[in-house]
């Protein structure tokens, strides 16, 4: 978790971490951007992206979709980097505005 945590702060530099409802939460411009925690049932770490209904498929989810992770294996670096800039530039380009 602590490796997912400078992963996901190492992406942009308006990026902060906060703690809401108890999760640690990381914010893109004091926006919602995504979260860390544990699946219930699959009792494994995910990334939960806020906006990632708009490209990420798992789960049944209206609006924020989750990565898990296995905690026994590597972390695909490759695969988060693309995730978290692919979200990032939802905020950037205006798609998803700051001020929604």
């Amino acid at each position: 978790m602590l490796a997912l945590r400078e992963i996901i702060l190492s992406q942009d530099a308006d990026i902060t971490n906060s703690l809401k409802y108890g999760i640690p939460f990381f914010c893109y411009k004091g926006k919602m951007f995504c979260y860390l925690w544990v699946h219930k049932k699959y009792k494994k770490p995910y990334i939960g992206t806020v906006e990632g209904k708009r490209f990420l498929i798992q789960e049944a989810r209206s609006r924020i979709k989750i990565m898990l992770l296995d905690p026994n294996e590597d972390l695909p670096l490759t695969t988060i980097n693309t995730i978290l800039k692919q979200a990032i530039n939802l905020y950037k380009t205006g798609i998803l505005k700051i001020s929604d």
